[in-house]
């Protein structure tokens, strides 16, 4: 049986416990002493008042401090000599949610009052009144309370650090493992499909230069092997990916052109619009189509010249690279995403991606990504 389906919410136990003491601080004000008349219900009003206070006591704590306070001083200064209850329960939560120098700050700020306000409103003589203040809130109670708070804190914030060491070393445990599975694939697997890979280029190299007809069966694995060997290489890439190293994105794309620029290709950056902060799915994968395309405009378009172009709207993010190269389908074997790695990734963010040959010569990617609710 799950018994997590019965739990109770921590907004009706709330109000259960202060509706309990609000119920209890009256009882208890109507059974003894009491001054009768307006005095009598003014007190009668605070008491409850300060009871139900305490359902707030987890979101505001430090504000049902104050207001369980001001009552137990109206309460006194009405004449209704009652035990504090709701003022205890809020030093308790105050001090469980960390609050500790101003619980301690009120607390005492708030005996003073109380027995100035026992001196002024009493008949009796000023022992008598200290007696009365002292009713009210009795100092050991008031110990105690704090005294509760600050052990049940200490052991959440054990408990929570226990569970955050426990988060951590599953997670080193998992990246050691992970980082195993790399290398075992990297050592027994690349290697023997890198001479897949080459043989069959070999091969089929061989053949056309006689003049032969290519046998279909060894064209078949010649793309496999390329294709196991962007798998792979995908594969191992995502197996090292580190998360605790931070990702690559906008703010690295000025250096990535510039990288570009070594080669002897003429790469130009511009930005338009006002940047602004971005999802880092948005960001990263910008980054990755700035640094795939101009991958594939070295390797493949025989361009000299490519303009990369980042648009900032309220909306989206746009990019743009075009080059003078020759406009191929850019479907070679490249490290990195590749065409199709892009594509996927921009559906994943809910953006669109074109590429394709341009009118005027050359080749272009564009893409748009979302950046309103981008995971």
């Amino acid at each position: 049986m799950d018994k997590g389906r019965f739990a109770v919410p921590a907004a009706v136990t709330d109000w259960a416990s202060a509706l309990g003491v609000a119920a209890l601080l009256l009882c208890t004000g109507l059974s003894g002493a009491h001054p009768g008349g307006q005095r009598e219900l003014l007190g009668s009003v605070l008491l409850a008042a300060g009871g139900l206070a305490l359902a707030a006591r987890r979101r505001a704590p430090l504000v049902v401090l104050a207001v369980t306070g001001a009552c137990a001083v109206g309460s006194l200064g009405a004449g209704v000599e009652v035990l504090a209850v709701s003022y205890l329960i809020a030093v308790y939560s105050a001090v469980r949610a960390g609050h500790r120098t101003v619980t301690v700050a009120v607390s005492v700020g708030l005996v003073v009052v109380l027995h100035l306000a026992a001196l002024v409103l009493h008949d009796g003589s000023p022992r008598e009144a200290v007696g009365q203040a002292r009713a009210t809130l009795e100092l050991a109670w008031l110990i105690a309370a704090f005294a509760a708070g600050e052990a049940v804190r200490q052991a959440e914030r054990r408990a929570d650090e226990a569970e955050r060491t426990r988060e951590e070393t599953a997670r080193r445990r998992a990246d050691e493992e992970r980082l195993r599975i790399a290398r075992e694939l990297h050592d027994s697997l690349t290697h023997q499909i890198s001479v897949i890979k080459v043989q069959s280029e070999v091969a089929v190299h061989v053949a056309r230069r006689r003049g032969e007809q290519v046998p279909t069966a060894l064209l078949a694995i010649q793309e496999a092997g390329r294709e196991a060997s962007r798998e792979l290489r995908a594969t191992l890439e995502a197996l090292r990916d580190d998360d605790t190293t931070p990702p690559r994105g906008l703010d690295h794309v000025p250096g990535l052109v510039e990288g570009f620029q070594v080669t002897g290709l003429e790469a130009t950056l511009t930005i338009e619009g006002l940047p602004h902060a971005l999802p880092t799915a948005v960001s990263r994968t910008a980054y990755r189509i700035v640094q795939e395309s101009l991958t594939n405009v070295t390797r493949h378009a025989a361009a000299t010249t490519a303009s990369v172009l980042i648009g900032y709207r309220p909306d989206a993010l746009a990019i743009r690279v075009d080059d003078n190269g020759k406009a191929t389908s850019r479907h070679a074997p490249t490290p990195g995403l590749g065409l199709l790695g892009m594509r996927e990734r921009v559906t994943a963010l809910g953006g669109r991606l074109h590429t394709g040959p341009r009118s005027t010569g050359g080749f272009t990617v564009q893409a748009e990504l979302p950046t309103n609710g981008a995971p």
